[in-house]
């Protein structure tokens, strides 16, 4: 009996001629820098990134969470690739001063690394 195995192939591959943030745990790519929006953000396990659009990742259910900055309704993103959870979506912000941050996506420093032209 032959068993088969599925080869793991990412659904985007960012252009190599620009820096990019990669699963630690796959490498699969996850964001070109020219989306980033802020680094001065906290995940549940330390410092966080914010994109304003991330490639290769999936999105859970939105829930309600109060954090740091109030009331707000996100969903846990995941890497299509190795299944780890990243981060979250911001899905709904409830505060005015918060709207910026609808659509926009949170990546821990944790689960990433830095790819491509660095230097």
């Amino acid at each position: 009996m032959v068993k088969m195995t599925k080869s793991k192939t990412f659904q985007a591959y960012l252009p190599t001629c620009h820096r990019t943030y990669s699963c630690i745990h796959c490498r699969a790519h996850l964001a070109n820098h020219d989306e980033l929006i802020s680094k001065s953000f906290q995940g549940s396990q330390g410092r966080a990134y914010l994109f304003n659009s991330v490639v290769n990742v999936g999105c859970g259910p939105a829930e309600e969470r109060v954090l740091l900055t109030g009331l707000h309704a996100v969903a846990d993103i995941y890497c299509e690739n190795c299944k780890t959870t990243l981060g979250w979506k911001y899905e709904h912000a409830f505060e005015s001063s918060q709207k910026y941050k609808e659509g926009k996506f949170i990546i821990e420093l944790a689960h990433m690394i830095k790819d491509n032209g660095w230097e």
